[in-house]
């Protein structure tokens, strides 16, 4: 075989020159004639070592995701896209794709487009102005069930973040709140009406007692305007996304009161999302932009890449933040605000499995509080079939075992929040037991 090999290259000298370069064949000859091996043995010894190179090859390029293809794909309806997106660490996935080249290897020249607030998202969505968007993990389900906007299909693909949230307040409130109770009468922030922040946000402060719709003014702050109103004394306290929590440390502007794992620990925050018009019209994009923002998502949830990612997307291109706040967010280790230096490897972590029991806690709230007068719109019976239609989770299963992750197997599971437990499989009883137990 080794002969056969050789003959097929031309002959021994070119076999040594292609695996090895082409002033190799000159070296083969002088190694024959100094007698120093035998000419079987070097054959032999030729064709391992080439072998050893071309694995070697291949191994360095599986760890750089700068190799285009679109395997699995099928062939792209287009290549250049532009991509909605906060300026938050939730949106790591989608931003770090740019710069670390994870859209390359699909393939894919995508534009990552800045947007001023999660409103501006949902309306250039509807508008069609763009082809896919970084959105908050409640969004899809509102859109597409026409909760504060006309209906409009979007489906979420997978999930950018878990946790990565935190209740910060200001700094002149420093010494006086320590629980749910001591928010009454602040003005607080959320990003957005129909986000994990503002749905959490309830969930603590009932659980402590308060009534948000009476007790506290929760108001929607686009978080790039947030820690302004905050010095200002235009809102007490917020419910946002990093790294404008650590931010408003930094800056001394506030303290962190308690990070969003503390309530819910494994929570969604943001996804990946596109219309549903969109897809149908570019399927195999879709399915690679999907994919490649599944495989970042995965790169970023391990520890040793957090400081890489964390110089990749903090410059004014991106998050437009101090290298040292997206790091000190990323990394888990990070001043609070209040003397203390916390260590905390997951306040913000990536997953992409877009769970079902997510979307059923999520409308099982909407209903509790009624936004967007989702009480009338989401019936008992409709939790399981509205999931199942915009979180894809069975296509997130796949994509991420052909990118080397090892999904659930499961679609659903029992979430265990602070305060309670989430069966995913019976939410209206679920909502009746809050209800009941709190009032609300």
């Amino acid at each position: 075989m080794l002969r056969a090999l050789a003959a097929e290259a031309g002959g021994l000298d070119q076999a040594f020159a292609a695996a090895f370069g082409p002033q190799a064949g000159r070296f083969f000859s002088n190694i024959q004639a100094s007698g120093g091996v035998s000419r079987r043995v070097f054959l032999r010894n030729l064709v391992v070592g080439a072998a050893l190179v071309t694995l070697t090859n291949c191994a360095q390029q599986a760890q750089q995701p700068d190799s285009p293809t679109t395997t699995g794909s099928g062939n792209l309806e287009k290549t250049d896209l532009k991509v909605g997106f906060i300026p938050i660490t939730c949106a790591t996935p989608i931003i770090m794709s740019d710069p670390l080249g994870f859209y390359q290897k699909y393939g894919l020249k995508v534009q990552v487009v800045k947007m001023p607030s999660w409103g501006a998202v949902r309306d250039s969505a509807i508008a069609g102005e763009l082809d896919a968007y970084h959105m908050l993990a409640p969004m899809p389900i509102a859109m597409t069930l026409g909760l504060g906007s006309a209906p409009f299909s979007v489906k979420l693909a997978s999930i950018e973040n878990i946790n990565g949230q935190a209740i910060t307040v200001a700094k002149r409130h420093l010494g006086k709140v320590k629980e749910a109770k001591d928010f009454k009468g602040f003005v607080i922030g959320v990003p957005f009406p129909f986000s994990m922040h503002n749905l959490l946000l309830r969930y603590y402060l009932a659980a402590g007692g308060l009534n948000p719709d009476t007790d506290v003014q929760i108001r929607p702050v686009p978080p790039p305007d947030s820690i302004a109103q905050l010095v200002a004394g235009d809102i007490d306290a917020m419910l946002m996304p990093d790294p404008f929590n650590q931010r408003a440390v930094y800056e001394d502007a506030g303290f962190i009161h308690l990070l969003t794992k503390e309530i819910w620990n494994g929570h969604p925050c943001c996804a990946f999302a596109a219309g549903e018009p969109w897809i149908q019209e570019n399927p195999n994009t879709f399915r690679a932009l999907n994919k490649a923002i599944i495989e970042a998502t995965g790169y970023a949830s391990k520890a040793e890449n957090r400081a890489e990612i964390a110089k990749a997307i903090s410059s004014r291109q991106y998050l437009n933040q101090p290298p040292e706040v997206v790091e000190a967010v990323l990394t888990g280790k990070f001043p609070n605000g209040q003397g203390q230096e916390l260590d905390v490897p997951d306040r913000i972590d990536f997953n992409p499995y877009p769970w079902q029991s997510f979307a059923n806690w999520i409308q099982s709230q909407l209903v509790r509080w009624d936004l967007g007068k989702a009480a009338g719109v989401i019936q008992p019976d409709q939790y399981d079939k509205n999931g199942q239609a915009i979180y894809l989770t069975t296509e997130a299963q796949t994509l991420e075992k052909e990118v080397g992750l090892q999904p659930p197997t499961e679609i659903y599971r029992e979430e265990k929040l602070a305060y309670d437990t989430f069966n995913p499989q019976d939410p209206v009883a679920y909502l009746a037991s809050q209800k009941q137990k709190y009032g609300r």
